[in-house]
């Protein structure tokens, strides 16, 4: 039944007395109303009477389906009786007043406010103006007028605005009046010409002769009138207005008044507004000076500090806190260039481009003394010269306590590819099949017969063995007896297994069956491996000398240190924490020639570690080629990373944390006597500063194989600002880092402050946490990498970015990371990272150690792909089954497998991708029944590491190119991005072969969002998702691109579907991702991104990520392979399913139906139409038994519990999925 529009519907009888006034007023509607002012009077007057004492009378004039607002507005425009018009205009309040905003929004739809104007400017003609008349009118005005978004324009064209701002200046005295007035001129202000139009009437000047100190008389209206006022002050013309006449003293005067003097906090709004007035005033560069001059940051400072015992003051703090950060001075970072302090000087620069503007820069090198100079300037163009015309950054930014990420103002379908020719696949070759003849060296296999192969028994051989203990000094608090180092056979062996540590999830824990028997290389190519590659570059034994430090601890001299003779320093523990300082600096740092020291054997790692192995480490740091020519070796690298057997939850942030932080750098500006400002560590000097070992300051290091920080300044005693490395060849990308400190006390809280950051937000935000190595845990036997931190925000700070190194974009900030830690023993040396490092030589140990394992029947070969431009050698494996025998249809089974091409650590600070596909080698080269069906049913043509280069140096992003690898896959530069350049030939060359790869998959790390993920390309998803017109043929589209990611998400706890986006955007066009779709024709090209965070969904969620869950998740997207086999009919084993059930066995992938716990900008609304994932599938019940059974893996981490199955419910959460987000690591 339809609901009544009538008003005799709703049971309100037709003839009722409010209907009958009605039906009167709209008779005399027009001349009437003229002729019969007394009739009016009366009508209105009865009307007003009804609906003041029956509240069912308002309801009858505003009922839908009356004209009880027309007629009352008609009869108002036709009226020239003042009675009768304050009678209708009393009637209006009251209606408008009993219904909120549904009555409002008609009055306003039926053109009301047109009328009260008419109605202002006829009263105004009048000498003197009727007082009770404008009163009313402004009081209507004040009360419907927000509802109005044209209000201020009508006001404009009417004369209006000249009107009220004349009836303010002669009624100051006149409270009653002057409120409405004041109400009206602040919904006047709201539109910007109305500000500037008031403002050259006096608006300003009229505003502070109403804003008066404290007082307890008269509140309302010097709150209206500091309404007012922030609504003018928003104009930057009234702003330079009221710096110029001196204002900004005025308000700091005020507020401090109403500070001391509101006791009790019961006009705290008025003391926001007062806020509100300084911060749209210090918008512009001249209020900041004025505010500045006027002594604003300490008055601020002291109030705001006042009032942080109070809870219901936070707004105050909060708003101080925005103005005090916009004001504070910009400074350049105190570095001499904003360019990497290592050089590499390219051979070949393009024309144009990041590098060539970098190139066409002066020179660095300059000293502190000339930070301020004039040709610096040039460079580093950071100071606050923004017009005060443009939109300062402050004006939208979010200081509260959650803050989030900066609003992108583009809509998130601008970056959409919309051009469909460049989403079809190209059909013209990009290179003739002969230039890529070279690459069939890389695909022995398949031309590979196997003749004069013995399957039967092939020989074996075993690995050499260390000559001799590793043996490290030990600090002052070890014992000073000698102890006795293990023999080489005993660190060598890996075998034995730690009852302590369980299995790694994922085969992992069969890796020792055949450590000590290496199988004989059969059919190897002509490359060396990497155990046998030449030592470019390699350093003497007189250039890395260990550092051995003086202690007075009397103890036996070892006659010999086997670190020397391996020619490589490893950073040593020394009394007094003056050992493991850093560099060559510092008098308490010599070498002693006649001291003796105590010392300790190496913990017995390979027992942890299979794959880890300290004397092939050194021999691999050995081969490595650095542009900064590193000659020491970090501890963690050097022990290597046992995962612990808990889950580290994610850190719950404390509130407050961030503001206190803040009011902390605002202390700086407010009292410089006290900050120390020293600098403790620089790479851009000679020498690094000399730092007495007095427990004063701590010793700082990164001058190591992917070590990042430039230089350390103390601030207070147990606070330290730390700078980041730019890319070399780069003046940006800082985020990774990984630096050493010693010389700490225990038991003490240091604060340290990384303060060039440069991304708007950071998981550090949502619960990640730094990572810590202990030398001390790790010589204990606990060499592991574990989250460290309290107090950790991160937020815009006042070092200005260069306009050169933003793209032109002035005004940028960099932000600060900080967060808070303490030592818990005494001369200890530790790390810090940004993730857990994963090195170079540390792939090329573990590819090493994962050759001496191979079983007969795997096929490994490694080959070098090329060189980089640093001289390192990039590694490309194969890995396969071999062929049961040399029969022509094992051989042919054995060249016809599909290929699945794999790519990782494109960009050097995403450690996790390393940890990843160190999980997916680890997997592929297992002995168990699944990674044998793995290797006979595909081809893995893998390059574990795209930027050895980047790795090397400490980069974040960048190769020693300077550019982003990943940006390169369109056109790469066979000089300047080799391995680029190679790796898209060996797909090219696939393509021509008609061989194309199944999968292309390139790993990577994500520092925004959490869990991991997948990007994929869709041709329709693009279209839908970008609302473009495109034919029906366009739209046809095989869902088989969805496979891959839906499995993982139905095995993998970490892996979130709903994160997962099949987007193609304009500026991922020439990623690895998009190129391998659209040019080598790829269906299934992902990009796997793993969060450098957390989970906040499936078993994981509320944990941070750690190496075991990450190269899980490597062996899990090696499983999701084998399931992806059996969909496509690849190669039908019967007996998969028993062996899928023995990996994913015992428990399924919970997904829970909550909402993600952090939400981010990156996470995009829903996509617009859903998509049915049973058909990619026949046989959708098998896929639920499969999910019945869980990991045994799984349950080794989790403690063997089995929860219930998920229920309907959870199994569809799996089908939302959300868009890419506009800012990726890809």
């Amino acid at each position: 039944m339809n609901k009544p529009k009538m008003a005799s519907e709703k049971g309100v009888p037709s003839n009722s007395r409010a209907q009958i006034l009605l039906a009167q007023l709209e008779k005399l509607t027009g001349d009437g109303m003229v002729r019969d002012p007394e009739m009016a009077r009366q009508i209105t007057s009865k009307l007003l009477h009804l609906i003041q004492t029956q509240e069912k009378t308002s309801k009858e004039v505003m009922s839908k389906g009356t004209s009880g607002m027309e007629v009352i507005l008609s009869s108002l425009e036709s009226t020239r009786d003042i009675p009768t018009i304050l009678n209708i205009l009393c009637i209006l309040s009251e209606l408008l007043t009993l219904g909120k905003g549904r009555r409002v929004g008609v009055f306003v739809s039926k053109g009301g406010t047109a009328v009260l104007l008419r109605i202002l400017i006829s009263a105004n003609k009048e000498f003197p103006p009727n007082e009770e008349l404008m009163l009313q009118v402004h009081s209507l005005l004040a009360k419907v007028g927000p509802k109005d978004r044209k209000l201020g324009v009508k006001a404009r064209l009417t004369g209006a605005l000249n009107v009220t701002i004349n009836l303010i200046k002669k009624n100051l005295q006149n409270v009653k009046l002057l409120l409405p007035c004041l109400q009206v001129l602040r919904v006047y202000s709201a539109n910007m010409v109305n500000a500037i139009s008031l403002g050259n009437s006096g608006a300003i000047e009229l505003m502070f002769k109403i804003v008066a100190p404290y007082s307890k008389k008269n509140t309302s209206l010097i709150k209206v009138s500091v309404d007012a006022l922030v609504a003018l002050l928003k104009s930057k013309t009234n702003a330079r207005r009221a710096v110029e006449g001196s204002y900004v003293s005025t308000l700091l005067a005020l507020y401090l008044d109403w500070h001391r003097n509101d006791t009790w906090h019961r006009h705290t709004v008025i003391r926001k507004g007062l806020l509100a007035c300084l911060r749209n005033v210090t918008n512009i560069k001249l209020g900041r000076r004025a505010f500045t001059k006027a002594d604003g940051m300490r008055i601020l400072y002291n109030s705001s500090s006042e009032c942080l015992s109070v809870r219901t003051l936070d707004p105050l703090v909060n708003a101080s806190s925005l103005i005090m950060r916009k004001c504070f001075p910009k400074n350049r970072l105190p570095l001499p260039t904003i360019k990497s302090a290592f050089h590499y000087q390219l051979e070949h620069v393009l024309a144009s481009g990041p590098v060539a503007q970098l190139y066409s820069q002066p020179p660095g090198g300059r000293t502190q003394a000339q930070l301020c100079s004039e040709p610096l300037k040039k460079v580093d163009d950071v100071v606050d010269d923004s017009d005060d015309n443009e939109d300062t950054e402050a004006d939208t930014e979010n200081d509260t306590e959650n803050e989030e990420d900066e609003k992108d103002c583009r809509s998130p379908n601008d970056d959409i590819e919309k051009d469909i020719n460049k989403l079809h696949p190209q059909k013209i070759p990009s290179r003739p099949y002969e230039e890529l003849r070279v690459y069939e060296k890389f695909f022995v296999e398949l031309s590979e017969d196997f003749q004069g192969y013995n399957f039967e028994s092939p020989t074996t051989s075993s690995p050499a063995q260390s000559a001799q203990p590793i043996v490290v000094p030990t600090p002052q608090a070890l014992s000073p007896n000698h102890v006795t180092a293990p023999t080489a056979q005993n660190v060598s062996n890996a075998s034995a297994p730690a009852p302590t540590i369980p299995p790694l999830q994922l085969e992992t824990s069969q890796f020792g069956k055949d450590f000590n028997k290496k199988e004989e290389a059969h059919n190897q190519p002509a490359e060396q491996e990497w155990s046998q590659a030449p030592e470019y570059g390699a350093l003497n034994a007189d250039e890395m000398r260990v550092k051995q430090k003086a202690s007075p601890i009397s103890a036996p001299k070892p006659t010999q240190s086997p670190l020397l003779l391996e020619g490589i320093a490893i950073r040593c523990l020394a009394a007094g924490g003056a050992g493991g300082g850093g560099s060559d600096c510092g008098s308490e740092g010599g070498e002693d020639e006649g001291g003796e020291g105590a010392v300790l054997e190496v913990p017995d790692t390979a027992q942890l570690l299979p794959l880890h192995d300290l004397d092939l480490y050194v021999e691999m740091v050995k081969g490595t080629k650095s542009v900064p020519h590193y000659t020491e070796v970090a501890y963690p690298d050097y022990f290597g990373h046992v995962a612990p057997t808990y889950r580290e939850s994610l850190l719950e942030r404390l509130y407050g944390v961030q503001r206190s932080k803040i009011f902390q750098d605002i202390e700086r500006l407010i009292h410089p006597n006290n900050i120390m400002d020293k600098v403790v560590y620089d790479l851009d000097m000679p020498s690094c500063p000399v730092i007495e070992s007095d427990g004063e300051s701590l010793r700082f290091n990164s001058k190591f194989e992917s070590g990042n920080l430039r230089k350390a300044i103390q601030i207070r005693k147990y606070e330290y600002d730390l700078i980041l490395n730019s890319d070399i060849n780069s003046n940006h990308h800082h985020q990774w880092f990984y630096f050493e400190v010693s010389g700490m006390r225990v038991g003490t809280m240091y604060r340290f402050n990384i303060i060039n950051c440069e991304k708007s937000n950071s998981q550090f935000n949502y619960g990640m946490q730094a990572l810590m190595y202990s030398v001390q845990e790790a010589i204990s036997g606990r060499p592991r990498w574990v989250r460290t931190g309290t107090d950790i925000c991160y937020y815009k700070n006042n070092f200005a970015r260069s306009s050169i190194a933003t793209g032109g974009q002035k005004g940028k900030s960099y932000y600060t990371m900080t967060f808070s830690t303490s030592f818990s023993h005494k001369d200890d040396v530790c790390y810090f990272s940004y993730h857990y490092p994963y090195t170079y030589s540390s792939l090329k140990m573990h590819l090493s150690k994962l050759e001496a394992m191979r079983a007969p029947e795997i096929y490994l070969r490694q080959d070098v792909l090329c060189e980089t431009l640093g001289g390192n050698s990039c590694p490309f494996l194969t890995i396969t089954a071999m062929p049961e025998s040399n029969s022509s249809d094992h051989i042919c089974q054995f060249r016809n497998r599909p290929f699945i091409f794999l790519s990782a650590r494109v960009h050097p600070g995403e450690t996790n991708a390393s940890w990843v596909m160190k999980g997916t080698l680890e997997f592929l080269m297992g002995t168990s029944l699944l990674a044998a069906t793995l290797r006979e049913a595909y081809i893995f043509k893998i390059v574990p590491m795209l930027n050895p280069d980047g790795v090397v140096n400490g980069n974040h992003r960048c190769s020693l190119s300077g550019e982003d690898l990943n940006r390169q896959w369109q056109n790469p530069n066979p000089e300047l991005h080799p391995t680029i350049y190679h790796t898209k030939s060996l797909l090219q060359y696939l393509a021509h072969t008609q061989r194309a790869p199944l999968v292309f998959c390139d790993y990577h790390g994500h520092s925004r969002k959490k869990n991991v993920f997948m990007y994929g390309c869709s041709l329709k998803e693009t279209i839908w998702q970008s609302n473009i017109s495109a034919a029906s043929s366009d739209l046809q589209e095989d869902l088989a691109y969805r496979a891959l990611p839906k499995i993982l998400s139905q095995i993998a706890p970490a892996f979130s579907m709903a994160s997962c986006s099949f987007v193609v955007e304009r500026s991922k066009e020439s990623t690895a991702r998009v190129v391998v779709w659209r040019e080598i024709g790829v269906q299934r090209s992902y990009t796997m991104e793993s969060t450098v965070c957390g989970c906040d969904q499936g078993k994981y969620k509320g944990f941070q990520i750690g190496t075991r869950e990450l190269e899980e998740m490597g062996a899990q997207f090696c499983v999701a392979l084998l399931r992806l086999k059996r969909m496509t009919g690849l190669h039908n084993h019967q007996h998969l399913l028993d062996l899928e059930s023995d990996l994913i066995g015992a428990q399924p992938k919970v997904v829970s139906s909550c909402p993600t716990t952090y939400v981010m900008d990156e996470d995009e609304p829903s996509f617009l139409e859903a998509v049915d994932y049973s058909a990619e599938s026949n046989d959708d019940d098998t896929e639920v038994d499969l999910e019945a059974v869980a990991s045994a893996a799984s349950v080794a981490g989790a403690g063997g519990e089995v929860p219930d199955r998920p229920s309907d419910a959870e199994s569809n959460n799996h089908d939302a999925w959300k868009s890419e987000p506009v800012t990726g690591s890809q």
